[in-house]
Formats: structure tokens, sequence, C-alpha cells
């Protein structure tokens, strides 16, 4: 991190590498589309380079880069709406076909209910489910209060499970 602040494009370069795909993954959780997610790594870590003589190192770099992608795509969540679905994939064991079908549907379903939250609701979700975030490091990311996160993310489940609930 030193030789990234001094202006060392290799360290930041490597830097990069280690969480560009994790940056990509929640830039594509967020805006549902490859290329708008890809558009957004880009600009995240070209933002992160030339705000680096801000950093302050009173977080890890990588929530730092969260706050920065996170933001990037809700701010082009309210620019515009995405016309597809999300593209995750899904890791699992080899199910029978009728298995495979059913949780295609499901996560299906899933990821259609999630572009429907709103751009708040969907980034704390994202950050807590799909990233693994613990909640302080949530209220770090977005700069909102703990009582803001937990009644987001209580109200993004409430809707979840709304839509879902064929499914229980």
């Amino acid at each position: 991190m030193a030789l990234t602040r001094s202006g060392n494009a290799n360290a930041f370069e490597e830097l990069v590498r280690r969480n560009q795909a994790t940056i990509f993954r929640i830039a594509l959780r967020m805006l549902g589309d490859r290329r708008d997610a890809e558009d957004a790594s880009q600009e995240t870590f070209l933002q992160a380079w030339r705000a680096l003589p801000r950093f302050r190192s009173q977080s890890a770099f990588s929530t730092w880069l969260y706050r920065i992608v996170t933001n990037r795509c809700l701010n082009l969540r309210r620019a515009r709406r995405p016309s597809q679905a999300l593209l995750w994939d899904q890791e699992s064991e080899e199910p029978g076909p009728e298995e495979a079908a059913e949780a295609r549907n499901q996560l299906l379903a899933l990821r259609e209910a999630i572009l429907e939250l709103t751009p708040e609701q969907r980034a704390v979700f994202v950050l807590r489910h799909l990233e693994g975030c613990a909640y302080e490091e949530i209220v770090e990311i977005l700069g909102i209060s703990l009582a803001a996160v937990k009644s987001r993310l209580h109200r993004a489940r409430l809707e979840l499970a709304t839509v879902l609930g064929e499914w229980k």
C-alpha cells in the first residue's frame, strides 16, 4: 500500500489483481448487466487511483473499494434501469434434471426479485448476503448508520420473502 500511495503503478496493479474479481462480482450483482459491471469495475479502479492520496487507511483497502463500486453502481442504477436479469454463476453439486430445473427457476426468481428491490435495499442485501460483509463494514462502505443498514436489510428480506414465498 505504501508503494501504491507513492505512485508506484506496479504496486497498484497488484492491488487491482487481488480485488478485481470481487469488485466485478459486486458490480454484476448490483447492476445485472455484464458490460455495465465491467465499466463500473474499471471506473472504480480509476477513481481509486485518482483518490489514492486521500485514502486515510482507517479501513481496509478492499472496504474502500467496496464503497466506491457500490456508490458507482447506485449512481448507474439511478440513471437507468437494467434490461437483463443478473448473470450470477451458481456453484453446486450435480443435481438431477428435475432438481436442476427447479434450482434454475428459483435462482431466476431470486435474481428478478433482487432487481426489483430499491437500489439502497439491493446494495445492503448484496453486501451482506452475497458478499458476506459484516454490518460494520456495510456501515463504512455505504456511509450510513447501523440502524439504516438493519432497516434496509429487513425491508429487503421482507420484500424477497413476499415475492419468493412459494419456495419456503
